[in-house]
């Protein structure tokens, strides 16, 4: 399954790649001419598998339990930091970054059910996405979400190769976890951010998958 976030992309690739594949059928040096229809497919490949979304399900635990985060997207944990975030939270939290790969699945998913009450998009640099401090200076979205006196943030975060963010829900927007809420393109990271006193079900090192893996519990 492909995603619909990726479908004008998609498109545009093909069109390229027919045009290509065209022109290179008038070459008269064999290896020239599959030379180019080689390199016409492994982008072609490259390109729906960077677009696959995969269908998920979300953990038997979050079922009638608002407080359990799940992971926004696949890659790997790079950091859990105590920082402070002052527009949503207003004082210390718990930060979990995850790298997106550009091998990974991008399409990401929303770790909490409950109402977007804050979002907000920020222009900004692009470091590689893995960098301590590209949550702070990188183009990104914040979408806070709160269930009760559960809250939650999550950042989508551009990286050095993606420069573009989709993110179509916006404040007032009733979410459930695991749903899907965008995507990033090609090699990013995304921040979860909890309460202080919240359990962190992860370690820097792991593999999470998107809408699947517990980060994290909110203590009530």
């Amino acid at each position: 399954m492909l995603t619909k976030y990726g479908r004008d992309v998609i498109i545009t690739t093909a069109i390229i790649i027919i045009i290509v594949v065209v022109a290179a059928s008038f070459i008269d040096v064999a290896p020239v001419r599959w030379g180019i229809w080689l390199i016409a497919g492994l982008f072609a490949a490259f390109t729906l598998y960077f677009f696959r979304d995969p269908e998920r399900s979300v953990p038997p635990e979050a079922n009638g339990n608002a407080n359990v985060v799940v992971s926004p997207g696949d890659g790997k944990v790079v950091q859990i930091v105590e920082t402070e975030e002052r527009q949503f939270f207003g004082g210390k939290v718990t930060q979990v970054s995850i790298f997106l790969s550009p091998l990974n699945v991008h399409v990401n998913r929303i770790p909490l059910s409950g109402t977007v009450t804050f979002f907000r998009y920020i222009k900004g640099d692009y470091i590689v996405a893995f960098h301590e401090k590209a949550s702070e200076k990188n183009e990104r979205t914040e979408i806070g979400i709160e269930n009760g006196s559960t809250k939650v943030l999550f950042k989508q975060i551009a990286g050095y190769v993606a420069r573009r963010i989709v993110c179509p829900i916006k404040e007032g927007d009733a979410v459930t976890i695991g749903e899907r809420c965008g995507m990033i393109k090609f090699g990013s990271r995304v921040d979860v951010l909890f309460p202080p006193d919240s359990e962190i079900r992860v370690k820097i090192g792991d593999v999470v998958c998107g809408g699947e893996t517990i980060v994290g519990v909110v203590r009530s």
